[in-house]
């Protein structure tokens, strides 16, 4: 055991007249960097986009209504004409309800989108949902009826995670509140 004992030694001794804290520090710092770099390889995102995650293809999916046509889960779904944001249904919720540990905002903003099923234009409420940071799948950005800065309600540019308990955005439901009116 003596032996080892001395080799043990040796080696630390020879490792210690060799390098000095600010080299030993140096080197932790540039294993950390490269290890946060390794998300960003390509390799890593083909690998995220063959598994459904990443913004990678998904399968289509449908309501299953013939008078709610079309996938929630892509941008061309009728609801998300006046959308801006990640979609919940590709987060771990609904066409109109929040991902599990998210909180849904009580403000919001509204469009007017026409059901392709039966023609008629619908009031759709665009409800942020809000508490986890944003789940990065399926960014839709349609701006259909979009309106200017000066008009709040009618604007998807804003984070509407205001009245909840944590004002970050994590995704967007579309949320049918009414049949809109013939002029």
């Amino acid at each position: 055991m003596a032996g080892f004992d001395k080799f043990a030694e040796r080696l630390t001794r020879n490792l210690a007249r060799g390098s000095s804290r600010r080299s030993l520090l140096a080197w932790i710092g540039g294993t950390v960097t490269g290890a946060a770099a390794l998300p960003v390889l390509p390799v890593s995102r083909a690998v995220a986009s063959e598994h459904g995650g990443g913004g990678g293809a998904r399968a289509s999916q449908s309501t299953g209504n013939i008078q709610d046509p079309g996938d929630p889960a892509s941008c061309d779904y009728w609801r998300y004409c006046a959308i801006d944001g990640f979609l919940c249904t590709c987060c771990g919720g609904t066409v109109s309800s929040c991902p599990p540990g998210t909180e849904m905002s009580p403000i919001t903003w509204i469009g007017t989108c026409t059901n392709p099923a039966d023609n008629r234009a619908y009031i759709i409420s665009y409800n942020d949902c809000c508490g986890l940071s944003s789940c990065g799948q399926c960014m839709c950005n349609r701006n259909e009826g979009d309106r200017p800065q000066v008009r709040p309600q009618s604007n998807n540019d804003y984070n509407w995670c205001l009245g909840t308990e944590s004002a970050v955005y994590n995704c967007s439901t579309a949320i049918i509140i009414g049949v809109a009116l013939d002029s």
